[in-house]
């Protein structure tokens, strides 16, 4: 039997390396593989569906759903996993000491939608008291002008507006004309020490830990997704697509424990993932519906909260079925 041709849009990183390079392939597929930065890879796979399997803001993908005729079917594999309260980047000149003391504050952020910035206002709400009505909100490119949201996001009641022709958001921190911003990206004017610039939490490696013992949330950002209309024309693929990405994950991960040689450039690797497996547990960068289903749940509730989509989804409404419960030997 001829193998499927499938095309695969991922970053590059320790849980996809092993599709990338051939180590693990997807059952009865041809994949070629598309090393992309997320903000590309999400604009083009949801404005032109340019991709069989992608990789894809977990917001994005709820929107679609909720939108109906979804062009993506997910299955559970989250490629990428995030805390963020290292995300929050102030004016440190402007009174603000807790996260109270944004409210009434204009804050930006690249896309409204991104997934970043929904577990950001998830956790001001939850935490501190402090809704997405609560701050004027300004969206545009980070280090470059021009950027816009991937899916046209309009709230009734939302003070959301684009930033100028031609700014840039780290331009604006650096300026003052706007007092704080949500990023997944380490923004320049905090890299190059500009005066007044700051996080929100200093110390957001204690913070981040306190969160997880109290919530049990290790931020979901990211899930795969595959083209609908090969989900329905081979039923298999999103179960051996699962699959495969539980594999190269599992290879992926085996290398932080292996002090033979060091996978990525920290003299301290596998002393941080022994930390990071006392606090978090073995399986700490859990796959599938079952283990991820608090997480999931409180995304549905966030994204419908927030107004990006119109009614709470179900969780079991969001991945293929055949991937919920994968067999074992």
């Amino acid at each position: 039997m001829a193998k499927v041709p499938v095309t695969f849009a991922c970053s590059d990183n320790d849980r996809t390396r092993a599709i990338i390079d051939g180590r693990v392939c997807i059952e009865s597929c041809d994949v070629t593989p598309l090393v992309l930065e997320p903000a590309e890879m999400f604009a083009r796979a949801c404005r032109y569906v340019e991709f069989d399997i992608t990789e894809l803001s977990f917001s994005s993908y709820m929107r679609m759903i909720d939108q109906g005729n979804s062009p993506y079917t997910a299955v559970p594999a989250f490629l990428s996993r995030a805390f963020r309260h290292s995300s929050i980047y102030i004016r440190s000149d402007r009174g603000i000491r807790s996260p109270a003391d944004l409210a009434g504050r204009i804050v930006g952020v690249p896309e409204y939608q991104m997934t970043a910035a929904l577990w950001l206002r998830g956790m001001l709400q939850d935490e501190y008291g402090i809704t997405p009505k609560d701050l004027r909100w300004r969206t545009g490119g980070q280090e470059q002008p021009g950027r816009e949201e991937r899916m046209p996001v309009l709230i009734p009641g939302l003070d959301l507006k684009p930033i100028p022709d031609g700014a840039t958001l780290s331009a604006m921190l650096q300026a003052g004309e706007i007092d704080a911003m949500l990023s997944a990206r380490t923004p320049s004017v905090f890299l190059r020490r500009v005066p007044n610039v700051d996080r929100m939490f200093p110390n957001y490696k204690d913070v981040e830990q306190a969160y997880y013992k109290k919530t049990g949330y290790f931020p979901i950002m990211h899930i795969v997704a595959i083209r609908t209309s090969l989900v329905q024309r081979y039923p298999w693929l999103a179960a051996s697509a699962f699959k495969a990405l539980l594999e190269a994950k599992a290879i992926g991960l085996e290398k932080l424990t292996n002090l033979a040689q060091l996978a990525v450039a920290l003299p301290w690797m596998e002393f941080e993932a022994t930390a990071t497996k006392l606090l978090m547990g073995n399986d700490y960068w859990r796959y599938g519906v079952k283990d991820c289903r608090h997480e999931i749940e409180v995304m549905t509730r966030y994204a419908h909260e927030q107004g990006l989509t119109d009614r709470r989804l179900n969780v079991d409404e969001l991945f293929a079925p055949s991937t919920f419960n994968m067999a074992k030997i």
